[in-house]
């Protein structure tokens, strides 16, 4: 005679009964691999235009809209946003911008530039945009604790 409840995972007719558990290894491997991927990406789409920014321990600013960046690399070219702005074509751009936004408040600029740039670089830069009345100037940098 056959013992009934052998508790060998057998049904009464010698078939293995379903598995009712779910293997989740495969899961967890693949989600700790996105992760890591957007963990490297990240910092990667903060800004267009790549620029070795200056350490600083200014706290973050409070912004209302969306700021016009203009970027400076180390060769000297500037960018407006990410569009490159030819070397004699500033003033027209740094205009254009004025205009958009002539009767009300004026644009917040973000100035970001290259920390291997000359001082007088960067406040030719600085003295256009006073020259349009674009004031609302942020230098950009990198904070002393987030650089890699």
């Amino acid at each position: 005679m056959m013992a009934a409840g052998s508790g060998s995972g057998r049904s009464g007719n010698g078939r293995r009964a379903p598995m009712s558990e779910i293997n989740v290894t495969p899961l967890v491997d693949v989600m700790l691999v996105l992760l890591i991927i957007f963990m490297i990406t990240a910092p990667l789409l903060v800004a267009g235009v790549p620029i070795n920014l200056p350490d600083s321990r200014a706290k973050a600013l409070d912004q209302d809209q969306k700021p016009v960046q203009i970027s400076i690399n180390g060769n000297g070219q500037v960018y407006v946003d990410e569009d490159a702005v030819p070397a004699n074509g500033l003033n027209d751009a740094l205009e254009t911008i004025a205009e958009d936004h002539r009767g009300g408040e004026p644009p917040q600029i973000f100035l970001r530039a290259d920390r291997a740039l000359s001082y007088g670089s960067v406040m030719q830069v600085m003295g256009e945009l006073n020259r349009v009345g674009l004031n609302k100037v942020a230098l950009v940098t990198v904070g002393a604790d987030r650089r890699r």
